[in-house]
Order: C-alpha cells, then structure tokens, then sequence
C-alpha cells in the first residue's frame, strides 16, 4: 500500500506539473492543478478514476469540458470556458485579422449569395462580386444540399497562401470555370462608418473595441478634420464591448491632459489606475455619445469616463450595465478561460454592474468577502466637478433620453426580423440588376416605394405572418428604413447602410440638436 501510495503521489505531482507548465499564463497555475492535499485536484482525480475504471468507454475530453463548464456555471454570466474553435474566432473578432478570402455571403433559399466583400481582399481580387452566388467548392456542391454553417466555414477559411476554388452563378448564369482564389490575411476595420454629418459634424460608429480600435479611430477622425470636422458624434450603440485596454486607449482621445478614465479592483487584483496620454487627437471639440441597452463593458467605460469628467455628453437610453472585467487564460489545446478578475470603476468611483442573480456563488463567497464586491447594484449617487449627480448600478444613464422607436417593439416587427423576411425579400427580389443611380443620388433621393412596400407585406402574409392593417401602417417607417438601408449596402457598401438608416434615427437627431445648443 505504502508503494502504490508512493507512486500515485509522484504520478500526481508529474501530472500536475506537466498541466500547469502546458496551460500556465501570467505566472497562474493550471485551472484544476493536481497536488498532494486531501482537497486540491479532487476534481481531475474525479475524472481519471473515471477514465480507468468506468464501465463503458467515454471521450475524457467532453467529459472535462463538461466538468469546467459546471465549475464556471457557478461564477458570474461573464466568466466561461471557451472550446478552441470558440476562442479562436473570439481572438479574431478583437484582433481585427484572419485568414480566409474576405466575403460575407447569406443563404437565400439554400444557396449562398454574397451580399458584401472586403475591400482588397482576396475575393475581390479575384474578381469575385456582390450577388455572386456559391455553388461548389473545390468541387463539392455546397448549393441546395442544406449543408451546415459549420461546414462551409471549414470548406471557405484556410492557411495562408492556400488555394480555393468556387464555382459561382453569376446573373443566373454559371461562370465557365472556377474562380481561384489564394487565401491571405484578411485586415477588417472595427469602425462601421466615419463620415460627414454636416459641415462641422463627424459621425462614428464603432462595432467592437478590439486590438486596432484606437488606431483606425484617430485615423478616421483625422481624415474627417480635414473635411472640417469641428464636432463629434461617436456612435457605441449595439457595441457589446471587447478589449478593456482598447477601451481606455480610445477614451484618451479626447483628453488632452492626463485624467483618470478608469480603475480596477478585485479580491486578487489591487487598484489599478489607467490614465489619459494626454495626447488625444479630439481633446477640444464638442463630444456626443450614443448609447442604448446594447452598449456594454468597454462602451461603457468610454461613457462613463466622458460622463464623470463632463467631456461630452451621453445621448440615448440607459446602457448594459456590465463592470466587471474578463482576463483569458489559454489552455494547450487551444481552449481558453475568460475569468472575471475585477470590477470596474469610473472617475467618480461608481460601479455601473447591473443586477444578476446566481445564488451558488453567493454560497462559495468567503465571509470576508468586501461589501464593495456584494453591492454591485446598489443605486449610489456620486457627483461630478461642476455637482451633478450620476448613479451606480444598471448601466450608464445617458444626459439626454430619448425613447426607443415603438415599432421596434412591436410584435409584428420582431415577428418579421426573426423570420429574416426583410433580407430574404431584398436579396431575393429587389437586387436583380444594378441601379441606374450613383451613392449620392440614392442617399438624397432614394425611398422606397409605396407599391413596394405593398409588395412586401404580401410577401409576409405568403410566408404565415399574420398582422392588422394598422400593425402594418405603424411598422411601416421601420421596415422602409432597414430596406433601404439593406439595399445601400448592398449596392455601394457598408457605410451606405449607416448613412441610410441614419437619415431617420431620431436619437442621432437629438444628439445634433445638443451640440448646436451647447
């Protein structure tokens, strides 16, 4: 007994260490180490017994996912263990990079159309286009064959340098042969839009906050202030947030003195204080910031420093409400543990964390766990420079609100975009030839017609949607815009798209009316 004892200790300490060498990150050990008390590694010996002994044969593998999912399960929403494919496109996403071909394709009736290409990417080099449909791919019918989402990303993604042939229909007729196209890296901007608003007025819009953020934002804006940009809208709405330091690095555009933006404090993180460079490149010009319920995490760290340091002013509905901080730790496989390490504050020390009920974790915190850490979403007043009240708890209330359109509440609407009836009826019916306009005119003069919208609500009846006249009449404004918006996408880019649904946003109206007020 004493001999086999003697083994299985060295056999644990080995394993032990092997797995924290293999999966160690920042000088932090492995998520479940094995050592040698009554109490740590009880769960991977749980699994090893398991893989030895059980009756049946089992994949250890899922088997340990299913047991770290179960730990993390017991945390907070924002924690969770990512398998390899999920880390990889969520490290893409942020990075701004991949390797592939650079299109972006939607599956009409079973076939994959292409609604959109990367500029300069390897797609468009090859001569692919907008409206090309894919038929095979390297030889293997893709169209018609109801194949999986996941495994055309297999068939189209690829390593650098490598080739991909598809066979396209083009305008209902089949190209004579296969378009060859050599993978590369594929470079994509996090901003969705920048342009004019009017003679003095910029617009933003930034999707994500990830690695070149910063960057590709001063380098927008400063082709903007040419144009004579002397004010500016940033638009962070639907923005879910991304990288925490790309998040202080945009906000410290728009200091050009050194202020606190944010800081971070954890259990086992002390207070970390991030600063402004004090070389921002919009550290003067009149600031408007758009925020709804979608705008979370690092949108929300940007409002807040803007809001707390009277920069500029918060247009919008009340945001997210999400202040805790993520750190990844990667596992050898390709796996990663994005783990809550902190809570954020803004300059004025408010913790804007919403509400989240997970009464497991209220069990396994230690007693000396700080109020702080236990009051996330206590409603707190705290005071800014010149006096004004701001609030902890539930998000980022904005300076200026403005109600959300009713028909994006209406049953009917939700009903209409959950069937994809508005991108089915654009790609399938109104994209058959090119236009007869430029950008321009179609920003100007372009809306859609009322016999086209007749059309279109005989197209939802024929799919089953049921709705009254007076559903229709009240949605109409909304279903107009998102056509017309999908059509200048379409046609003339992502940006067209922004520019068209813009015309009507009444939020983007209101942020105007205060800057020229201010």
């Amino acid at each position: 007994m004493a001999a086999t004892y003697g083994a299985a200790l060295l056999l644990g300490l080995l394993l032990g260490q092997n797995y924290a060498d293999e999966n160690s990150h920042s000088g932090t050990n492995s998520l479940l180490p094995l050592g040698i008390t009554d109490k740590t590694g009880k769960v991977q010996r749980m699994i090893d017994l398991i893989a030895e002994n059980y009756v049946d044969s089992l994949n250890i593998d899922q088997l340990q996912d299913l047991a770290i999912d179960e730990i993390v399960e017991q945390l907070d929403p924002y924690s969770e263990y990512l398998r390899p494919n999920q880390a990889q496109k969520q490290h893409e996403a942020l990075e701004g990079s991949f390797e592939g071909i650079g299109i972006e394709y939607y599956n009409l009736n079973d076939t994959l159309m292409t609604v959109g290409l990367v500029t300069g990417g390897p797609a468009q080099r090859a001569g692919m286009r907008v409206g090309d449909k894919l038929i095979a791919i390297d030889g293997d019918t893709i169209a018609g064959v109801n194949i999986s989402e996941k495994a055309i990303e297999a068939k189209v993604r690829g390593r650098r340098g490598t080739t991909i042939e598809l066979s396209i229909n083009r305008n209902g007729k089949s190209l004579p042969l296969p378009l060859k196209i050599i993978r590369d890296r594929v470079d994509v901007s996090s901003i969705d839009a920048a342009y004019i608003l009017d003679s003095a007025t910029a617009y933003i819009k930034i999707r994500r906050f990830g690695a070149k953020t910063s960057d590709d934002f001063k380098s927008a804006l400063q082709q903007l202030k040419k144009q004579g940009a002397q004010r500016l809208i940033l638009d962070l709405r639907e923005n879910g947030g991304g990288y925490f330091n790309a998040a202080t690095a945009l906000a410290s555009q728009f200091f050009v003195d050194k202020r606190l933006i944010v800081y971070t404090e954890g259990a086992h993180e002390p207070r970390t204080d991030y600063y402004s460079s004090a070389d921002g490149v919009f550290g003067d010009g009149d600031l408007a910031i758009l925020i709804d319920e979608q705008s979370a995490s690092a949108s929300e760290i940007v409002a807040g420093a803007i809001q707390d340091l009277e920069r500029g002013i918060i247009v919008g509905r009340p945001s997210y409400g999400k202040a805790l901080v993520q750190e990844q730790f990667g596992f050898g496989d390709g796996s990663a543990l994005n783990l809550t390490v902190a809570r954020y504050y803004t300059p004025s020390g408010r913790c804007i964390q919403k509400s989240y009920t997970n009464p497991r974790i209220k069990s396994l915190q230690k007693k000396d766990t700080p109020d702080s850490a236990r009051r996330d979403t206590d409603n707190l007043s705290f005071t800014t420079l010149s006096g004004k009240h701001v609030y902890a708890g539930g998000g980022i209330s904005p300076d200026v609100w403005v109600s959300a359109d009713s028909s994006k509440i209406s049953a009917l609407y939700r009903n209409i975009r959950q069937a994809n009836l508005i991108e089915d009826y654009v790609y399938g019916r109104l994209t058959k030839s090119l236009p007869a306009y430029s950008v321009e005119n179609y920003l100007k003069g372009y809306f859609l017609p009322d016999r086209e919208y007749a059309n279109f609500l005989q197209y939802v009846t024929d799919n089953g949607v049921p709705f009254t006249l007076m559903e229709a009449d009240r949605i109409k404004p909304m279903v107009r815009s998102d056509i017309e918006a999908l059509l200048g996408r379409y046609y003339f880019g992502n940006e067209a798209f922004f520019k068209v649904r813009n015309r009507s946003d009444k939020v983007l109206a209101q942020a105007l009316i205060a800057l020229q007020e201010n």
